[in-house]
């Protein structure tokens, strides 16, 4: 199926990953871990902020998590646009994934302590939940609700809608925008203030990735 050209930037819904983290500099599992952005993702958020800008966004509705790692890159790139009077609805539904034992541990620890194959389903099976965590399902559950009733519908009625989440609560929302199957999304991974920008298709329910007339492509996140 052919990308659609974006020609009018209302109806578009723009999904971008926080900047790096703490966590993520030190290679740590945070899910529900709060850590700032590091100097590096603080920069990420403005560039993003900057090439928003060049491709001509100017957002009506703004979501993100309660996490600060995703308010502060949220910020970062409002006011990189010139909108940081743009009110920002924060929700949980929107938080990363629950990462339970594995939290603050990183890959050698987590492995260490539960064992490589057990580590490795934990991180990237879409049902295994880690000890007193989240599968991706579990966040999937949470995450597309909220989507079909505060997001979509802002789309739909014309918005031009920015959310910058997190990788696993992202990665859920690609399998429904996308139609991945969980074998799949095993495989995709979201990088740091990655973009990614859908449209809404001519059926006008379906939001389907977009092509911009600079000949920008909102690429499909690489494989891990």
């Amino acid at each position: 199926m052919t990308t659609p050209m974006i020609t009018d930037l209302s109806r578009s819904l723009v999904l971008i990953r926080h900047g790096q983290s703490e966590d993520n500099e030190q290679d740590l599992f945070s899910g529900l871990r709060d850590p700032a952005l590091t100097a590096r993702g603080e920069e990420e958020a403005r560039a993003a902020g900057r090439q928003l800008g060049r491709l001509g966004f100017r957002f009506t509705h703004a979501f993100t998590s309660v996490l600060q790692r995703a308010g502060q890159t949220m910020e970062l790139i409002l006011a990189e646009l010139g909108q940081s009077d743009l009110p920002v609805v924060r929700n949980s539904a929107l938080n990363e994934r629950d990462y339970g034992a594995l939290a603050g541990l990183n890959k050698t620890q987590a492995r260490e302590r539960f064992g490589p194959e057990r580590v490795r389903i934990w991180r990237k099976s879409y049902d295994a939940v880690p000890q007193g965590g989240e599968s991706l399902a579990m966040t999937a559950a949470r995450v597309w609700p909220f989507y079909g009733r505060a997001i979509a519908p802002a789309v739909r009625a014309g918005g031009c809608v920015l959310l910058v989440g997190h990788g696993n609560a992202l990665r859920s929302m690609l399998m429904r925008l996308d139609g991945i199957d969980p074998e799949t999304i095993e495989d995709v991974n979201i990088g740091t203030a990655q973009i990614l920008i859908y449209t809404l298709a001519e059926d006008g329910e379906r939001l389907v990735k977009a092509r911009l007339p600079s000949g920008d492509l909102a690429e499909g996140p690489p494989a891990a």
